[in-house]
């Protein structure tokens, strides 16, 4: 079933791009022959000829260049720190070991990230073209929130996309389906109106691009349970739902609360994200429990099925582990936390100064409501 709606979706996609190159490059030709045709009353000294051509030739290479550009634009490097082999040889002989034993392609970069997730991108070896490379990207935090039996869990599971879903004409299907959907987005972004005539087939393609993202997350959490366990894989997806609970609903909200009473930010919160992880996270039931009522609450958003349903899937309880565990951060990136935190934590700083900046100047410029 998933491998018959991918390539239904990719053969879709394909569709869609050489209707939309046609379609570019018939502009194109209507613009040269403007062109020539104002090139020629021109020459004739036609002047009064020469306007609605050139305005014609406008009006046609300008779309056509519009909708070729967002054809031909490299996918989106991705953000975050790029990690070199010798910088952590025991966590790329990791990544080695997991892909070989699932059968995957080796992740040629990886790139460290400031968010709690992690994923296996393909992208072409010379931006547009090429054969499709397969990069991680991995966020600190959730190499702060997980043990290494746990991040081998997690690279399990990425790599079971590229076995199972990336791997030969599946890559190729679905590098096809993310050109088609950027293509798209430029598009409505660019013209809204075509938004508005095309919602309801826009919405089925949504529609069938999210079913597709959750029955890849259950096949890839099938095949990495036959690898690392199923109760290792559930207690991983339930520890990372955890921290991230606790990372957006506790540890950044006390971050922003202490730099809003300074004016300039006094704290480093990438460097002291291990220790808030060791002493401020509490492992107590009821933290499991508020987790469970608000997976259920949610019911099925987003790209990928709530933890209850893939929990239920793997057969295994909604159970955390039972102790905490030294962290993959330090075993795998010990020497290196330092200058990956100072990096965010630049970027965090930038933001905040940018953000109360313009607050600064929206409250400069905002007319005065006084008599």
């Amino acid at each position: 079933m998933r491998s018959t709606l991918a390539q239904r979706l990719a053969w879709s996609a394909l569709a869609g791009l050489a209707a939309v190159t046609g379609f570019s490059l018939t502009l194109l030709v209507g613009a040269a022959f403007a062109l020539l045709q104002a090139r020629e009353a021109f020459g004739a000294g036609m002047a009064l000829d020469v306007l609605p051509w050139a305005a014609i030739a406008l009006g046609l290479g300008l779309p056509a260049l519009f909708l070729l550009r967002l054809i031909v634009a490299p996918a989106p490097a991705p953000a975050g720190v790029r990690l070199p082999r010798e910088a952590a040889p025991d966590f790329f002989l990791l990544l080695d070991q997991i892909a070989r034993c699932i059968g995957a392609q080796p992740v040629s970069r990886v790139w460290i990230g400031s968010e709690i997730n992690a994923a296996v991108i393909q992208r072409p070896r010379w931006g547009i073209c090429g054969p499709l490379e397969a990069e991680l990207v991995l966020g600190l935090p959730l190499v702060h929130s997980v043990s290494r039996p746990q991040l081998a869990a997690v690279l399990a599971h990425e790599f079971a996309h590229l076995a199972l879903q990336r791997s030969g004409y599946g890559g190729l299907g679905a590098h096809l389906r993310s050109l088609w959907m950027r293509v798209l987005d430029g598009v409505c972004e660019g013209v809204p109106v075509v938004e508005r005539i095309a919602r309801a087939p826009l919405r089925r393609l949504c529609h069938d691009l999210l079913r597709l993202s959750r029955l890849e997350e259950y096949e890839a959490d099938y095949c990495a349970g036959g690898l690392v366990g199923r109760r290792l894989l559930g207690q991983t997806l339930l520890e990372v739902g955890l921290k991230a609970h606790f990372l957006q609903h506790d540890y950044w909200p006390m971050v922003e609360a202490h730099s809003d009473q300074r004016p300039k930010p006094a704290i480093r919160p990438f460097r002291e994200m291990g220790l808030g992880m060791a002493a401020g996270f509490l492992r107590e039931k009821a933290a499991v429990e508020r987790l469970r009522e608000r997976e259920l609450g949610e019911g099925l958003h987003g790209l990928h099925p709530g933890l209850h349903h893939r929990l239920r899937a793997l057969r295994v309880p909604f159970r955390a582990s039972p102790d905490s565990e030294p962290s993959a951060a330090d075993h795998y990136f010990g020497p290196l936390l330092p200058a990956l935190a100072w990096v965010f934590d630049r970027e965090w700083w930038t933001s905040i100064c940018s953000c109360r900046r313009r607050c600064a100047t929206q409250a400069r410029e905002r007319p005065s409501l006084a008599p």
